[in-house]
């Protein structure tokens, strides 16, 4: 007799409107990249998201387009790309090339926020902004119209393993009320923090995808733990 695993949904969420999964890469065995990208791939998850960082916007420094590169050769769902750089437009080509499907960049970077995001996309790859936790929605509204994805950090971003600010998740009430009322299409992505017991208050307030490091790719089986966190 084979057994089913069953998970309970929240209240008046629907299995077609199931959340999207992103594994963070960062959380992984780092000296198996491959392997543990096409684990990821094989555990059910949607994207992978991959974090780069400058040891300038943040205080660390971890992947350049050449580790984007040879991900994207071993798996074939989208690479979620998001630039903490202090000049993300001076590289926006090297991580198209490198083959990002999402390029996000934060809102607080030295650049032109709505010039950068249109030149990504004119060249083919989804963009949108990102914010801190103590940065507000008023530094992003001009580019929500066009934005295809919009990432609300919940810990300031830098490290793994940080513990998950809820208070964050007001702007993605926000952005949802937004999306909404104005016929807006982004989706509202989450990162930092997130685990079985977070993801749920983020489900509640209407996120579209959850990033997650060390709550999946620290877990024995991450299929089972990807299918619960994506039920909340």
């Amino acid at each position: 007799m084979v057994k089913m695993q069953s998970f309970i949904l929240l209240e008046g969420y629907q299995m077609d409107n199931l959340i999207k999964i992103a594994p963070s890469i960062l959380a992984a065995d780092l000296g198996n990249l491959s392997l543990e990208a096409k684990r990821a791939e094989d555990a059910g998850a949607d994207m992978l998201h991959l974090d780069i960082m400058d040891g300038h916007f943040v205080p660390n420094i971890s992947f350049g387009p050449m580790v984007v590169e040879a991900i994207k050769k071993v798996v074939s769902i989208p690479l979620d790309v998001h630039l903490m750089l202090t000049h993300p437009h001076k590289y926006i080509d090297n991580f198209i090339n490198a083959g990002a499907d999402y390029l996000t960049v934060h809102a607080e970077a030295d650049h032109n926020l709505k010039e950068t995001i249109q030149t990504i996309q004119a060249k083919g790859v989804k963009s949108g902004p990102v914010l801190n936790p103590d940065k507000g929605i008023e530094l992003i509204k001009e580019v929500l119209p066009f934005s295809d994805m919009v990432l609300i950090m919940s810990v300031f971003p830098g490290f793994g393993g940080q513990k998950f600010i809820t208070d964050v998740l007001r702007k993605v009430k926000e952005l949802k009320q937004i999306k909404e009322d104005q016929k807006f299409t982004y989706l509202v992505e989450i990162d930092g923090g997130i685990n079985e017991d977070t993801v749920k208050e983020a489900i509640i307030a209407g996120i579209d995808v959850a990033v997650a490091g060390t709550a999946l790719y620290h877990r024995k089986d991450m299929k089972e733990a990807i299918k619960k966190m994506r039920c909340g």
